[in-house]
């Protein structure tokens, strides 16, 4: 009987750690970005397809979730929002700094896709950066934050 138990116990033991460390990969996997100590998980939108759709594919966005863009040179990238379910703020950043904030970027409901605002930067940027409107207030962002990104494969 004891040794049944020493058994499950073992089998129990090994399952935890099993568990925690592909916890532990998983975060250690998961693309982030961070402005001021506030991390966002991020998705990637990295194809042509991917950064059309965007975020309009979803009906909400996790807290402190994001998406991210990131362009093969810099320049005037502009940005809608068409399909849009939410509100977002959009990040323009060049390099690992943030150099225009769009806040409360929202889809003017009835409008059609020839009447939306268009976003861009004020200056030439490489990566965009899409986050719940508002966080980028709440969060304190401003125009030269630096932006760090970790745990991204090749862009």
């Amino acid at each position: 009987m004891k040794k049944i138990l020493l058994i499950i116990g073992i089998i129990l033991v090994l399952a935890i750690i099993t568990v925690i460390g592909k916890n532990i990969a998983s975060n250690m996997l998961t693309p982030i970005a961070t402005i001021n100590s506030q991390s966002f998980h991020l998705y990637v939108a990295k194809t042509p397809k991917e950064k059309e759709i965007g975020l309009s594919k979803y009906k909400t966005l996790p807290q402190n979730y994001a998406m991210l863009f990131p362009f093969d040179q810099e320049g005037f990238h502009s940005f809608w929002m068409k399909d849009m379910k939410f509100a977002l703020d959009i990040i323009f950043i060049k390099g690992d700094t943030i150099v225009t904030i769009h806040r409360n970027a929202l889809n003017p409901n009835g409008e059609n896709s020839t009447s939306l605002p268009i976003y861009m930067s004020t200056t030439p940027s490489d990566l965009v950066l899409e986050i719940n409107a508002g966080l980028s207030e709440k969060y304190d962002f401003q125009e030269g934050d630096t932006v760090i990104l970790k745990n991204l494969k090749e862009l």
